[in-house]
């Protein structure tokens, strides 16, 4: 039997379980992959810590380590782990650091990066994978393809440039392309909203913000991505806009993205919207289902390089595969994993009867997605509130509870990351998020209201 781990409703196991990946092979084939000493510099120490059913956690050694995989390689781990068990969608991790650990880390020559220290020098997270040449191109994204490419060599027409989207539609993709084609060239900073209020708090701590501000406004080109993590941050907001003002003085290129178009990003400056929207501001679009047998294919493409014993997949099974699942770019791919760890596990090619037999769950799951938002209206029509009051930053119990729960439910029965959670209520950081949920994981074990709250609120959501 399963060794559950925790109280909660979908059990956690531990990693030597039955149907568990075989850790060992993950790394074989990372070695045989990307080469000795790239696995030996950046990937030997890595451990599976806990595999749950959409996700695994994995540890590094420091922090410099975890953001130098998550920059280049997580997403070929990412790939090799979903072949032993395809329901698994990403990827985080924890830092356990040795008495051993360095203060300074070397890396390989081969890299093209020096002697860095983990500090503000440690900022660009580029993905090599994520380039222009395999940006697939359609009707949704042209426009801001098109616009990606042109800042590369006409950066004055369009500054700054803002791409929104939903999750999953590529734009964090076309971000990083436009940094790797003009990195070599110009002083190009590419960061995340949340790694820059990291570098500013920790620089507040340190007394170092002179450093800071002298370091991100030297950018030629500077790269931010998921802006919207900034609302409701005044502080941060404050420094991002005398940032954005330095840069634009100076002439600098400014690339942002976000999940929403600049008017409509709530508990922000409006003098930080106005410049937001003072430029190109486009927009990517759910691919059409030509454009997602395309993606499919050129991710299956790619996957058949990596591993030479994959199988043939025919036009039916991509088209299958695209008007089945969903938009989201990754969900497609974690269902092309799973067709292809069935091909590997039973040697032979599979025909879209299979197909359909193979992603059952999977499609059902993706069709009838419970989202971060439905669950918040539900709890807080549960409770009788208004969402603004729920996710307001007042701590009473009669408002604090509901809050817990519906972050607990959110850790439960979506795929989101646990920032992005955080996000969703009000741009509450990770780790209240991880204090709710095991709040509620408590208090469900000998409060017996709470349990039933929970109980009636999952049957309200799934019959939603």
């Amino acid at each position: 039997m399963p060794k559950n781990l925790t109280s909660k409703n979908i059990s956690v196991t531990v990693v030597k379980e039955e149907n568990s990946i075989n850790w060992e092979l993950v790394l074989n084939k990372l070695k045989t992959g990307l080469g000795s000493d790239i696995y030996e510099s950046w990937l030997k120490g890595i451990i599976l810590k806990k595999e749950f059913n959409h996700y695994v956690i994995l540890s590094a050694p420091t922090r410099f380590v975890r953001d130098w995989i998550v920059s280049r390689y997580v997403d070929k781990i990412l790939d090799i782990i979903q072949t032993f068990k395809p329901s698994i969608q990403r990827i985080e991790f924890l830092i356990e650091e040795t008495k051993t650990t360095s203060v300074r880390t070397h890396i390989n020559k081969n890299n093209k990066v020096s002697v860095l220290e983990d500090s503000l020098l440690n900022y660009n997270r580029f993905n090599l994978n994520n380039s222009f040449e395999n940006f697939m191109v359609g009707e949704s994204n042209e426009l801001a393809f098109t616009a990606a490419k042109k800042v590369c060599t006409q950066s004055s027409h369009y500054n700054p440039l803002f791409i929104y989207s939903s999750v999953g539609m590529g734009k964090t993709h076309l971000l990083n392309a436009i940094g790797l084609e003009i990195g070599n060239t110009k002083k190009v900073m590419f960061i995340s909203a949340e790694r820059f209020m990291y570098h500013f708090v920790r620089s507040i701590k340190s007394n170092e913000m002179v450093k800071f501000k002298d370091f991100f406004r030297t950018a030629n080109i500077f790269i931010i991505d998921d802006i919207q993590f900034v609302c409701g941050k005044e502080a941060m907001q404050e420094e991002f806009f005398h940032t954005f003002n330095s840069l634009m003085e100076k002439g600098s290129q400014i690339i942002i993205s976000s999940d929403r178009s600049p008017a409509n990003l709530d508990r922000i400056q409006e003098r930080i919207k106005s410049r937001l929207g003072g430029g190109l501001v486009i927009d990517i679009q759910p691919p059409d289902l030509s454009l997602k047998v395309k993606i499919l294919k050129s991710k299956y493409e790619a996957i058949k390089k990596n591993f030479n014993d994959t199988c043939e997949l025919n036009d039916e099974i991509f088209t299958y595969l695209a008007s089945e699942t969903s938009s989201s770019i990754r969900e497609m791919v974690g269902a092309l994993n799973r067709i292809i760890a069935f091909s590997k596990i039973n040697n032979k090619s599979p025909n879209v009867m299979e197909c359909k037999r193979i992603l059952k769950d999977f499609i059902s799951y993706s069709n009838n997605a419970i989202s971060i938002e439905s669950i918040q209206n539900i709890v807080a029509g549960y409770f009788n509130l208004k969402i603004d009051e729920m996710l307001s930053a007042r701590r009473s119990r009669s408002l604090a509870r509901p809050r817990q729960i519906a972050m607990y439910l959110a850790k439960q029965n979506t795929t989101n990351s646990l920032p992005e959670i955080g996000r969703k209520f009000s741009n509450r950081d990770h780790t209240t998020v991880i204090h709710a949920v095991k709040k509620i994981e408590e208090l469900m074990k000998k409060d017996n209201e709470i349990k039933q709250n929970v109980t009636e609120i999952k049957k309200k959501l799934l019959n939603n």
